[in-house]
């Protein structure tokens, strides 16, 4: 499990950028999505401290919103340079895909 965990890390990245670009969504709120997705063992231990680091990167932007339970919420919107961050990550995932895809078919 540790070889897969250490594969996603720079993946979950552009994973969580994609998640916050269809909707503004909180941290918890994007684990739960990674878990559907079939992430399995995705922890908020590992989600949080790459939404800090995309927040510091400027990727990212959030605001405290009131929670409909609970306590406060913060809420992730990309930005502009975390669009174009997105766009190149999906242009470098299909080509690596492919080029992968070409090995194992090989």
């Amino acid at each position: 499990m540790s070889n897969i965990t250490q594969m996603l890390k720079g993946l979950l990245e552009g994973c969580i950028l994609k998640i916050v670009s269809s909707s503004e969504t909180y941290g918890y709120e994007i684990c739960e999505k990674l878990l559907n997705y079939g992430f399995q063992g995705i922890s908020e231990g590992s989600v949080y401290p790459i939404l800090i680091r995309l927040e510091k990167k400027k990727l990212l932007y959030s605001t405290m919103k009131k929670s409909p339970l609970g306590p406060m919420r913060k809420y992730y919107y990309l930005t502009e340079e975390g669009i174009k961050e997105l766009k190149w990550f999906i242009l470098s995932w299909e080509k690596i895909k492919q080029n992968i895809d070409n090995v194992l078919e090989g």
